[in-house]
């Protein structure tokens, strides 16, 4: 099946299981592909025998598992990770700068396992089972446990480089879920729209509690913490779980989580707009102005068009297509995910899409799956200025409105980033005009350590400014929430 070709079009949407190879050829960076190889036993067995730092493995269940698997593993950072075949490297692949250090030195017990769900799009480990989940625990625990959904539609190894390794290295339990669907396909799985989605939530609420008690039977005491982050769809996960299940957690950490609302602004309301003008703004010529001004107004942010070319391939497209086709099937009709690239003006394509003249069942449909802003749990917050994904005027300068048209701000910092942009690894494309996110996200996260650990409240909401003269090196490691 030829990259381009849709597949064969279902007469519902329950989806069974098939080959996702052609479907997801062009989404390497959203989607990665490469699966895990089976789980390799330490020296001792995959328990670590019957002593030693992880004597207490084989009386570890996951609460709900079909399936676990526990090793003993010398390193938990993908530092060892990655040889030993305990994550996937494509999984994380294109959302770090390559500059990224990798802490090591962190000993302790990975588990790894599924629960029960009918859909088959994740094959690590051979599985070809979705719901699968990776809780690592450490030798030298500090108390702590961190819960993250994965970005994109990936697998639940995505957040090993850019959240994982550094809470890991901070004595953090960490727990990370598939989400129970992944791949461009991922709407194949539900029978009604927005199922797919509303499964994401609750997967992460599942594991949340699954680690929580695995978390005590490691350490003989619950977490004193638990800290939900993520980044993208992640983020989005975070926000949904402190304004659904606010008693799971004691805050969250919000890296340009996705906006859904009814009532818009969403993506489906943003995407389609810069599909139609891209093409016309790039051909430069009559109409190029015209199309660059729908950009900005559609939230593109005039001094963001370096990034539009890239953006325009490998996302804007895919990402309007698959989202599209979870909330309103109905819309390109027995087509599966509308047509690649389409033309204005072609039946039922996707670049002429117009979510507010919809049927009232789509917006039903988001509804099941919004956002409200009535967060029960302090939350932080951070996003680009250079987004060109999420862009955000039209997601995160929306959220921290509702959060405080709630009356929730007390409970919640909101920073926009100066030139930060969706995935850290275009940093290392453009130097000079992008900086990465990933060590404000450890500045986000150490000011909400204080505050629920210490009552510290985190500074004011604010813009980050790039700083003057700032070499690329020091844009990696430091990120201050304060002025100075």
């Amino acid at each position: 099946m030829p990259a381009t070709d849709p597949p064969a079009p279902l007469p519902d949407r329950t989806r069974p299981a098939r080959s996702l190879r052609g479907a997801l050829a062009l989404t390497a960076l959203l989607v990665p592909l490469a699966a895990v190889p089976a789980a390799a036993e330490q020296p001792g067995g995959p328990h670590g025998g019957a002593a030693g730092h992880c004597a207490s493995s084989a009386r570890l269940k996951v609460p709900g598992a079909e399936r676990q698997e526990t090793s003993c593993l010398a390193e938990l950072t993908t530092a060892g990770t990655v040889s030993s075949g305990h994550t996937d490297p494509a999984d994380w692949a294109g959302l770090t700068p390559a500059g990224l250090t990798t802490p090591r030195g962190v000993p302790g017990i990975q588990v790894d396992g599924y629960f029960p769900d009918t859909s088959a799009t994740n094959t690590n480990h051979g599985w070809k089972h979705d719901a699968q989940f990776v809780l690592r625990l450490p030798d030298r625990w500090n108390g702590g446990l961190v819960v993250a959904g994965t970005p994109g539609v990936r697998e639940q190894y995505a957040n090993d480089r850019a959240i994982g390794d550094w809470a890991l290295s901070r004595g953090y339990a960490f727990a990370s879920t598939d989400k129970g669907n992944t791949g461009a396909a991922f709407h194949w799985d539900g029978a009604e729209p927005g199922d797919a989605i509303a499964e994401w939530n609750e997967r992460v609420t599942q594991l949340t509690r699954a680690a929580r008690t695995v978390v005590a039977q490691r350490y003989h005491r619950p977490p004193a913490r638990t800290l939900a982050t993520g980044m993208s769809n992640g983020g989005y996960l975070v926000r949904w779980q402190l304004e659904n299940h606010p008693e799971l957690y004691d805050g969250g950490v919000d890296w340009e989580g996705t906006l859904w609302r009814a009532k818009g602004p969403n993506l489906l309301d943003f995407l389609p707009p810069a599909l139609r003008a891209y093409p016309v703004h790039a051909a430069g010529g009559e109409g190029a102005g015209r199309a660059h001004r729908e950009l900005v107004a559609a939230g593109f942010p005039a001094g963001s068009e370096f990034l539009w070319p890239y953006h325009h391939q490998v996302y804007w497209d895919l990402t309007q297509r698959i989202y599209r086709e979870e909330l309103d099937p109905g819309y390109d009709g027995a087509t599966e995910a509308g047509t690649p690239f389409c033309a204005p003006g072609t039946p039922a394509c996707d670049a002429d899409y117009a979510y507010g003249s919809r049927p009232r069942e789509v917006r039903d449909a988001v509804e099941r799956i919004a956002l409200t802003g009535r967060i029960g749990k302090p939350l932080i917050t951070l996003h680009g200025s250079l987004d060109v994904q999420l862009p955000i005027s039209r997601d995160s300068d929306i959220y921290a409105k509702m959060v405080r048209g709630a009356g929730r701000g007390a409970m919640f910092r909101y920073y926009r980033v100066e030139d930060g942009t969706h995935v850290d690894s275009l940093v290392d494309s453009f130097p000079d005009r992008l900086r990465p996110l990933v060590p404000c996200h450890r500045s986000a996260f150490t000011a909400m350590e204080a505050w629920i650990g210490r009552g510290e409240k985190p500074p004011p909401s604010r813009t980050i400014p790039r700083p003057q003269a700032a070499q690329p090196a020091d844009l990696l490691t430091r990120c201050p929430l304060a002025r100075h």
